[in-house]
């Protein structure tokens, strides 16, 4: 089995830097250009089946990436952003309390706490691991070529799982994926490794998101 995990395109509110999470925003123009241009980078790839979050920037990304393709593409609520509750819609690194509170979820995990409606960083890597065993487990998969197509904090908790690495602390240890990146992931014998993390299709400068 192959996966090819991707993070959804650029959102209005990815470029305001407003907290999204669970917020159902759909791709801007750009998001849809780096999911075209990624399109394009992966035609000669070959795709059997795809998953996606149901939340419209994942799964628009996921549908621009396939194109024209007869695959199946099948929503999964496991593989949906980290809900952030009542912090989602305010802007991250704002001056007020709660995009304080907020912040420590990218500058300091370890004591990054969620509001009463809104998950853990454990129950992220709890649902996604879920996702994850569920795909690895499936015999009738085995042979085929998957595309992922998800958000940045859950496509980091999966492959922070794969990385051997599920502490809360160190969550962010290898950054927020790009918008569109896509990280080939190999799975044989009961196993996954990374094949190659972060690949780029499209041609501006990969922008980073800001954490503070």
């Amino acid at each position: 089995m192959i996966l090819y995990i991707v993070r959804h395109g650029e959102t209005d509110w990815n470029l305001a830097h407003k907290v999204q999470g669970q917020t159902d925003i759909c791709l801007n123009d750009y998001g849809r250009h780096l999911a075209e241009e990624t399109a394009r980078g992966m035609k000669k790839i070959p795709i059997d089946l795809g998953y996606t979050s149901p939340l419209k920037r994942a799964r628009e990304t996921a549908e621009i990436i396939l194109g024209d393709r007869d695959i199946p593409l099948i929503d999964d609520p496991r593989i949906r952003e980290i809900s952030f509750g009542s912090y989602e819609g305010i802007i991250s690194g704002g001056g007020d309390e709660r995009s304080r509170a907020f912040s420590r979820f990218f500058t300091d995990t370890a004591n990054y706490e969620a509001p009463r409606d809104g998950e853990s960083i454990r129950m992220l890597y709890d649902r996604t691991g879920d996702f994850l065993a569920d795909l690895m487990s499936r015999r009738e998969l085995a042979d085929k070529s998957i595309l992922v197509s998800t958000h940045g904090a859950a496509m980091t908790a999966i492959l922070n799982r794969i990385k051997g690495n599920l502490t809360v602390d160190h969550f962010w240890r290898d950054e927020v994926p790009p918008n569109c990146s896509v990280t080939k992931v190999e799975v044989s014998g009961g196993s996954a490794r990374i094949a190659e993390e972060g690949m780029i299709f499209y041609k501006e400068k990969v922008k980073k998101w800001k954490t503070v």
